[in-house]
């Protein structure tokens, strides 16, 4: 079976309360099964859930393995790492995957320094388990057992990651953080750093950039993509912060023929009132145009693919 638990769905930082129970307040983190095999993506603080759900169930069954998958090393998306439980478990096996930006620290530098007298009582070299760091890029990886997984450069203020998980036919795509590429040059002739040829150059730079994009979620049958502002909110203060609006990701998900559409990367401060208001509106404006189902991601939902 080929399944997605989303552990985390808010953006930026935690946001606990009685005003996030129904859509959840934790950060980035999706459970992906396939069959035995457990993939994660991004540590964010919902993996201390997660971790503590594979100590009650998985445990029994022998030691813990899972392949991690990081789409960039915000903090947002790797700050529930040292409350994983599984990482003080002698027995446990992870592979932690994901970019690294122009900065001289690895990887495990990144993660593991987290884990440091500075700012946690364990240190990275006590953890019990056995934990394997790899640096990737745009590449695709056989996890074996069937298990494909294909990452694509998101746009980001640091390198960000899309991951494409193929399996038995099916498959499941992540497109966060990303804005949509643009042109970075003046466009209007009267700039004094008007360049027609740059300006040129640039637009079909980013018309390519965001081709790509469609053809890496073409066809797919679940797609969680970025959609932290309304197209309003994006054009009036929150271009270049690297997130993309409602408008943007259905956009993307009926062109590239998406089958499921999950809304993700919740802002911070939309409660969850405001979050089943917009998720009504947009089913609205979609219905009986387009096969697409879209929904908000929400804590605790599982969808089979």
């Amino acid at each position: 079976m080929f399944t997605m638990k989303i552990w985390g769905d808010r953006g930026s930082m935690p946001t606990p309360g009685p005003d996030t129970v129904e859509f959840g307040g934790n950060t980035s983190c999706l459970e992906v099964r396939c069959d035995d095999r457990l993939i994660i993506v991004d540590a964010g603080s919902g993996v201390r859930q997660l971790g503590d759900k594979l100590m009650r169930e998985d445990i029994k069954r022998g030691s813990i393995s899972a392949d991690i998958f990081i789409t960039h090393t915000h903090w947002d998306h790797i700050m529930g790492f040292p409350m994983f439980t599984p990482i003080y478990v002698p027995g446990t096996k992870l592979r932690i995957r994901g970019p690294i930006s122009y900065e001289d620290d690895s990887l495990e530098t990144v993660i593991g320094s987290q884990l440091s007298y500075r700012y946690w009582p364990v240190r990275q070299e006590e953890l019990s388990a056995k934990i394997e760091y790899e640096q990737i890029k745009e590449t695709t990886l056989d996890l074996g057992d069937g298990i494909y997984v294909t990452t694509k450069y998101l746009n980001h203020p640091i390198l960000c990651l899309g991951y494409r998980i193929e399996y038995k036919g099916k498959s499941f795509v992540t497109v966060y953080d990303n804005e949509p590429f643009s042109n970075v040059f003046p466009t209007d002739p009267a700039d004094p750093n008007y360049d027609e040829d740059a300006a040129l150059e640039g637009e079909e730079a980013a018309r390519e950039e965001n081709e790509k994009l469609l053809r890496f979620c073409q066809g797919a049958d679940l797609l969680v993509h970025d959609t932290q502002y309304t197209a309003k909110e994006f054009v009036s203060g929150k271009v270049g912060w690297g997130h993309s609006s409602y408008e943007y990701g259905i956009n993307v998900a009926h062109k590239a023929r998406v089958k499921r559409l999950v809304l993700f990367h919740h802002d911070p401060n939309r409660t969850d009132a405001e979050l089943q208001e917009l998720e009504l509106f947009y089913q609205g404006k979609i219905r009986g145009k387009t096969s697409l189902e879209v929904e908000m991601a929400r804590e605790g939902r599982t969808f089979t693919l």
